[in-house]
């Protein structure tokens, strides 16, 4: 097989969303992708009080040349895919440029300020406005609700890791996220996640033949 090519080398993407969506997982999954295709991927990460629903990013840099560091410098994200939709915002505003790709799930997770009333939270017509002021292509994908409906929300992550695959801005394939998801899942479990994964890349190919 022959060396992929990348739109850049690095290619800079970053996982953002909230303690307890799968974050980790996430990245663990697509980052095995990758390296099953002959890449070299760097993963650094971080949590801002993970476990009671804080933030959670993770940084990954793939490259076809060589180890680079695990921070993703400032303004240089290629792909944002957040689990949460202010938190895509949070992260373009520090990490992104004007050619940045975007994928959002719509599903909000409440900040306990907010529950409580002492915080507001941006409406999704708002968060919208902020991201497609801050990137170049925003997919709003119903993630949680498409995982809901395969009977588990916590899916919504791997809907998101196939909307990305969707996109094709990276080697990603059926073949290869299955080959990953192998090594750790198998009857029911594994045919849920293959069903998530292509109904992400089903909601987001449409949207790409149509621009």
């Amino acid at each position: 097989m022959g060396t992929l090519q990348l739109p850049r080398d690095p290619y800079n993407l970053i996982i953002t969303g909230v303690g307890g969506q799968g974050n980790v997982m996430a990245s663990r999954v697509l980052s095995g992708m990758l390296v099953n295709r002959g890449l070299t991927v760097t993963i650094g990460e971080t949590f801002g009080a993970s476990q009671r629903g804080g933030s959670v990013m993770s940084h990954i840099r793939v490259s076809a040349q060589g180890t680079w560091s695990p921070q993703i410098p400032r303004g240089k994200a290629d792909v944002v895919v957040a689990l949460e939709p202010a938190e895509a915002v949070r992260v373009l505003a520090a990490y992104g440029h004007p050619g940045v790709i975007v994928l959002s799930n719509t599903r909000p997770v409440y900040p306990v300020g907010v529950i409580t009333g002492e915080l507001s939270y941006p409406s999704l017509d708002e968060i919208r406005t902020s991201l497609e002021e801050l990137s170049a292509q925003v997919r709003l994908i119903d993630a949680t609700d498409m995982a809901i409906r395969l009977g588990n929300p916590i899916l919504a992550n791997i809907v998101m890791i196939g909307a990305l695959a969707g996109t094709g801005a990276l080697p990603l394939t059926l073949d290869n996220f299955k080959a990953v998801m192998e090594q750790t899942l198998s009857g029911d479990k594994l045919e849920v996640n293959l069903k998530a994964f292509v109904e992400g890349m089903d909601v987001v190919k449409p949207q790409i033949r149509q621009q």
